[in-house]
């Protein structure tokens, strides 16, 4: 059963998706329409769950879903995937690549690459020690707000920072 983002427990899981691109407004709707109808009948083994989702800075796509009761299955999370394909394919972006980067650029806007295309952003200075990056490995709720946005130099991108 869909319940509103902010209602949703610090225990939550998530799942943190990247648009390799930010999305306009007609895009948000339809992004919007698609996960309240996804997550009013997401389930596990036929039993609702409760589930939401969050839409940050106009591409990041987060679905949540309260396991305290009852764990989503591998069936369940299948489906999330075959939702967000759906979205890929009406819309023409790319979720579900992993192989991204999120960051703000200097100008506090986001920006999502191509691993590749890091080393390249680090030396010509676009990416700097300092710049906030994005963790698409958090796992629950509580993480968007402690570990989620982190320095790059703190990330896995410091490796690039090292003298």
């Amino acid at each position: 059963m869909y319940i509103p983002f902010d209602q949703m427990p610090a225990h939550a899981r998530v799942w943190v998706y990247q648009a390799d691109r930010k999305l306009n407004e007609d895009e948000l709707t339809t992004v919007k329409r698609t996960l309240e109808r996804f997550c009013g009948q997401w389930n596990t083994h036929g039993a609702g769950m409760p589930t939401s989702f969050d839409i940050r800075f106009g591409q990041i796509l987060i679905l949540a879903v309260d396991e305290s009761q009852l764990g989503a299955s591998g069936c369940s999370i299948d489906s999330s995937v075959r939702t967000l394909r759906d979205l890929e394919e009406t819309l023409h972006i790319n979720l579900l690549d992993q192989g991204k980067v999120s960051f703000f650029k200097s100008d506090n806007q986001l920006e999502v690459l191509p691993f590749s295309g890091i080393k390249s952003r680090v030396a010509a200075g676009a990416i700097q020690s300092e710049s906030l990056v994005l963790n698409p490995a958090v796992a629950r709720k509580s993480d968007l707000d402690s570990v989620w946005i982190t320095k790059a130099k703190d990330s896995w991108l410091g490796k690039f920072f090292q003298n």
